[in-house]
């Protein structure tokens, strides 16, 4: 019986079991482009939504929920109510008082520019006269003077008048 066994074709259990077959047959690694950057950037998006979404969401409801809107009643004498007290929700109100500028603000800013763009224009005015007066005088532009320290020149001229004596030049 033992040599009947090892005349058997080769589709036996035993030849089976030399073949390996992973998974049941023969698959192929199919090759497709990167989703990393596409992975980082929907969990980025997720978590930065999640960070700015969910506190400013409850801070808006509870500010709906125990302030709510502003009611509108007389103004006390000798009141004066600022700009901002004005708006009706608080968080405009918050908003109008620490972040915008208020139209007084704005129009002293608008001032100081007309006045920067004057002294620029009076700047120029009186450089071109200068200019011209240096031209029709025939000058040099003497406002480019540099003083000059004679410490150092006193030290040279020193070493220059004791180098005779000395038999060197320093």
């Amino acid at each position: 019986m033992a040599v009947m066994s090892l005349l058997r074709s080769p589709n036996t259990l035993i030849s089976k079991s030399l073949i390996r077959e992973m998974s049941g047959g023969h698959h192929t690694f199919q090759i497709k482009p990167a989703r990393w950057s596409w992975n980082k950037f929907k969990d980025m998006l997720h978590f930065y939504t999640m960070v700015a979404v969910i506190p400013s969401t409850i801070v808006i409801t509870c500010i709906n929920i125990f302030i709510g809107p502003a009611k509108l009643v007389p103004i006390p004498e000798g009141y004066n109510p600022q700009e901002y007290e004005y708006h009706q929700h608080p968080i405009t109100r918050w908003m109008a008082k620490n972040i915008t500028k208020s139209y007084q603000q704005e129009y002293e800013m608008h001032l100081h520019n007309i006045y920067e763009q004057e002294y620029r224009m009076k700047l120029r005015a009186t450089e071109a006269k200068v200019k011209a007066k240096m031209r029709e005088n025939q000058d040099v532009q003497t406002y480019y003077y540099q003083p000059v320290s004679t410490r150092y020149y006193k030290y040279a001229s020193e070493i220059n008048r004791r180098a005779p004596e000395e038999g060197g030049t320093s």
